[in-house]
């Protein structure tokens, strides 16, 4: 086995152990957070973090993926000036947020995001300092480091959120729980790679190599950032924030499978293909078709189960005022096998230097978000929302499907064989549920999720 593949076996499975892991805190957090915070606070703090989020995908230039895919990567000049791109970078999102942040108070009617907003900002601040050593580790596919100073960042913010919550169930536990994690995640990242570290510098050739690398990336993160949250965006103004807050739940749940099919796709298909990229495209399509293939039928299987069954975490676990997650869950959770489908190719494109084809998408699935989101809600209320977000992106997977079969890496067999085994367990399964005469998601509807809120005074 060759020293590449082993690498790539070893990230995998660190991959799988930090997402479980990570996974496992975030959702445990989520159950304690739930019972002694307002569904509300959610709403109002998830509202904020779109625009906080979005200016920071509008602001990238790629600087993780240049020093990844770079042949400078392990130059300290390029590494010390990319780093100097990253700390301005922060001040101007930061600025950033204080100038949007009236306006964006404005339009939602939601004074609190007058502090809420700039306050929250300050974390990418401090972040803008952090070591470029995440970079340079998954580079050498260290993913075993990355792994651990992630989850020990996240253990100490859930831990800060909790306590604080537990004295003071207020909005202040999820602002302290964040500070804590920005501010640890910069003072550690500069100890993960002794006798190195980040210095002021500028270098001519290295900054016009990152801007040329990033150009793309810039537009696909930005674009990325609308249709990823436009959801959020048109949500926050058609929902109250309470169900906003209940969406959010059902979201972070039902989207677990997508996440770690981004973390493997970042971490260990990006760098691996980048080591590949100058094989024959017939020869690199299959070595990617056989590993894809080795990931994607256990992920379809356990997706059909989660889709299936999902519904049953929320009804046990929660308190009853996230109820309508239970029915939301599932259909968010069914609209992630396309995503996984073109989220893993994506990474292969980005690999032979073709980022154009994800910005595309990503602007086409955020035109898409804006028409279907409101129209569907307009004819089915809440339930046509979800179902319109959960089918969002298709417009992404053509576009991906369309560049690979354009650089001779098509994989649209595969997708559909796959697809099939998909379809065919979950409907094994929700048989088999049925059968045993246990209720569907669906029943969980109620008649007010049909009708727009609008609609309801009238």
């Amino acid at each position: 086995m060759s020293s590449g593949k082993k690498l790539a076996i070893k990230g995998a499975a660190w991959t799988i152990v930090s997402y479980g892991s990570s996974q496992i805190i975030r959702f445990g957090s989520n159950l304690i957070l739930t019972r002694l915070l307002l569904p509300e606070l959610f709403g109002l703090v998830g509202l904020a973090y779109v625009f906080i989020i979005g200016i920071n995908l509008f602001s990238d230039i790629g600087l993780g993926p240049s020093i990844i895919q770079n042949k400078r990567g392990e130059d300290p000049l390029f590494l010390n000036t990319a780093w100097t791109m990253q700390v301005i970078r922060s001040f101007f999102v930061w600025i950033s947020l204080i100038i949007i942040t009236q306006p964006v108070a404005s339009f939602y009617g939601e004074p609190r995001l007058l502090w809420l907003i700039p306050l929250i900002g300050i974390n990418s601040l401090i972040g803008g300092f952090k070591s470029t050593a995440t970079a340079s580790l998954e580079r050498q596919m260290a993913v075993k480091e990355v792994v651990i100073f992630e989850l020990g960042q996240q253990i100490f913010s859930t831990i800060v959120m909790i306590v604080w919550a537990w004295f003071d169930p207020s909005i202040w536990a999820i602002v302290a729980g964040g500070f804590t994690g920005a501010l640890i995640e910069v003072v550690w990242s500069h100890f993960l790679i002794p006798g190195k570290s980040n210095r002021f510098a500028w270098d001519k050739e290295a900054a016009k190599e990152i801007f040329s690398y990033g150009k793309w990336i810039f537009l696909s993160t930005a674009l990325f950032f609308l249709c990823s949250q436009a959801d959020r965006l048109i949500l926050g103004k058609i929902f109250t924030l309470t169900m906003l807050g209940i969406y959010g739940i059902a979201f972070t749940l039902g989207d677990m499978p997508r996440q770690i099919i981004i973390a493997i796709s970042s971490r260990v298909i990006f760098p691996s293909i980048s080591m590949l990229a100058e094989l024959p495209r017939e020869e690199l399509r299959a070595k990617i078709l056989k590993n894809r293939k080795l990931i994607l039928i256990p992920l379809a299987v356990g997706l059909a189960i989660f889709v299936s069954f999902g519904d049953q975490l929320i009804l046990i676990l929660y308190p009853k005022e996230y109820v309508a997650a239970s029915w939301m869950m599932p259909i968010l959770a069914l609209g992630i096998w396309h995503t996984t489908l073109h989220n893993m190719m994506g990474s292969c494109l980005l690999a032979v230097g073709k980022s154009q084809y994800q910005a595309m998408g990503n602007l086409l699935t955020f035109v898409n978000l804006c028409i279907s989101i409101p129209l569907a809600y307009h004819l089915k209320g809440n339930l046509g929302a979800v179902i319109a977000i959960a089918l969002g992106d298709l417009p992404t997977y053509a576009v991906i499907s369309y560049g690979l079969w354009k650089e001779g890496l098509t994989c649209f067999l595969q997708d559909i064989q796959l697809t099939g085994l998909f379809v065919g367990v979950l409907l094994i399964i929700i048989w088999g549920r049925v059968a045993f005469g246990l209720e569907l998601p669906i029943d969980k509807i109620s008649p007010m999720d049909l009708i727009p809120i609008n609609q309801l005074f009238q």
